[in-house]
């Protein structure tokens, strides 16, 4: 039998890019998965025997169904809109999800997911195929309707605007970890000083508690961000060490109940952006603790 004949087997070897290539244009666990579940169903509406590369045309049904999708999240966005951090991906370390360590296998932080947020459609597909998966402009240009050269220019505006917004971690990662370690021992220990010292002097923290609660919040600056981690430093006590989005990480547990997830970026040995996810219900749809496995 022909590999052309054998449809579904066929698109499970390219499940994991696709779901990657989703993840980093949408931000979003659920509209990934709902992405890549249409493609499928796409695969299996239309004779693709004459398909040479499967792989280069199922990204490219992905990459437009996620067009899509920003394009309509676009017109539904108000102004008013004040935080959203992206969905995290969080495990354990423990090698137990090879589908996680497929989709962070390049650490997308969630810092990075939210610059990419802040970029036209266009933009994010043309940057994210091409910077993010060697998709030549050639083919971008045919899914976007535009020359390769508008193509280019559009990946040249979205790579500009995330090297100037997203920091570029250590690569180190065992360091990354002891400055996460410290911040914590800092936070609960009520020491100001010490939480000073790990964090950059232009730190941003963004917490995302849902639509309309007051704890949806943006602070920057050392000091003001050390404020916040000493107000809430009695539940770090609670806080898990974990890999969200495949850099430390913590998820907060109390009494059996996820309050938060929080991703850190380190670069030069300090922390440049904290993020935060305290929204219950996008919690209790992404989060699965070691425990509930």
């Amino acid at each position: 039998m022909d590999d052309r004949d054998r449809p579904a087997e066929r698109f499970e070897e390219h499940r994991p890019r696709l779901r990657a290539v989703a993840y980093r244009m949408l931000g979003s666990v659920a509209e990934a998965d709902d992405a890549v579940q249409d493609a499928w169903l796409r695969l299996a509406r239309t004779d693709v025997t004459s398909v040479n590369n499967l792989g280069a045309w199922l990204t490219t049904v992905v990459a437009r169904l996620c067009l899509n999708v920003l394009r309509a999240r676009e017109q539904r966005r108000e102004d008013s809109f004040e935080v959203h951090v992206p969905d995290p991906v969080v495990s354990y370390d423990d090698g137990s999800d090879p589908e996680h360590e497929a989709v962070l296998a390049d650490e997308v932080g969630l810092a990075l997911l939210v610059v990419l947020d802040t970029l036209a459609p266009a933009e994010r597909l043309a940057f994210v195929l091409h910077d993010m998966f060697a998709v030549p402009f050639e083919e971008i240009a045919t899914l976007l309707e535009r020359s390769p050269a508008a193509t280019r220019q559009l990946a040249s505006r979205a790579r500009r605007r995330v090297q100037d917004r997203a920091p570029v971690p250590d690569a180190d990662r065992a360091l990354r970890r002891e400055v996460v370690n410290a911040f914590f021992a800092a936070a609960r220990d009520g020491d100001f000083g010490a939480l000073v010292a790990v964090l950059d002097p232009a730190v941003v923290l963004r917490s995302d508690a849902g639509i309309g609660s007051r704890h949806t919040v943006v602070v920057t600056g050392a000091d003001s961000v050390a404020g916040q981690a000493v107000t809430f430093g009695k539940l770090y006590e609670f806080a898990r060490p974990a890999l969200v989005n495949g850099a430390a990480g913590v998820v907060v547990v109390a009494n059996g109940r996820p309050l938060s997830i929080m991703g850190f970026t380190v670069a030069g040995g300090r922390i440049v952006a904290i993020d935060v996810l305290a929204d219950a219900e996008r919690l209790h749809q992404l989060l699965v603790l070691p425990d509930q496995r």
